[in-house]
C-alpha cells in the first residue's frame, strides 16, 4: 500500500500509531491556523492526536496526484492532494491535505488548507485548546 493510501486509512480510522512511520523525522506541517509550520515528527504526531479528536465526521472525498515545489527547499517532489470534509464545533469544513514525499516515499512536507474563514477560526481555537490540554506548544502564534 502506498504512503498516501496508508495515511488516508490511518486518519479515517483514527489510528494515530499507524501514522508514525509515514513521516520523515524532520517533517514540516503547514497549518491554516499558524504562521510558521509545525516541525518534526513528535510535534506533527502530537498535532494529529489533537486533530483526530477535534474533527467530527471526517472523510476524504477525492485525490489528485502529481508533483509540486516544496516550501522548505523549493525542490519538486512527488505530491498527492486529498480533499476532505469534516465538522468542528458544528461548523462544516471543506479542505485539502497536500502530502509531499521524500525519495523513500515518506511524507516530508504536509500542507493543510480549509474553508470557510469562520471554520478556520473555529478549528484554530479547538486545536489550540487541544495542544494546550496535551502539554504541547505550537511553534507559532495561532492566528486570530
Amino acid at each position: 500500500m502506498e504512503t498516501a493510501e496508508r495515511f488516508r486509512a490511518a486518519v479515517e480510522n483514527g489510528e494515530l500509531a499507524a501514522l508514525d512511520d509515514l513521516f520523515t523525522e524532520d517533517v514540516r506541517l503547514y497549518s491554516p491556523v499558524t504562521f510558521t509550520p509545525f516541525e518534526g515528527r513528535p510535534m506533527v504526531l502530537g498535532l494529529f492526536g489533537v486533530l483526530l479528536r477535534t474533527f467530527e465526521d471526517f472523510r476524504y472525498t477525492g485525490h489528485f496526484e502529481g508533483t509540486a515545489e516544496t516550501s522548505a527547499d523549493g525542490e519538486e517532489a512527488p505530491s498527492e492532494i486529498l480533499l476532505f470534509r469534516a465538522t468542528v464545533d458544528g461548523k462544516q469544513i471543506h479542505g485539502i491535505d497536500m502530502l509531499q514525499f521524500d525519495e523513500a516515499g515518506r511524507i516530508k512536507e504536509f500542507t493543510v488548507m480549509v474553508r470557510p474563514q469562520s471554520a478556520v477560526h473555529t478549528l484554530g481555537q479547538a486545536v489550540l485548546a487541544g495542544l494546550t490540554a496535551d502539554g504541547l506548544t505550537p511553534g507559532a502564534a495561532v492566528a486570530p
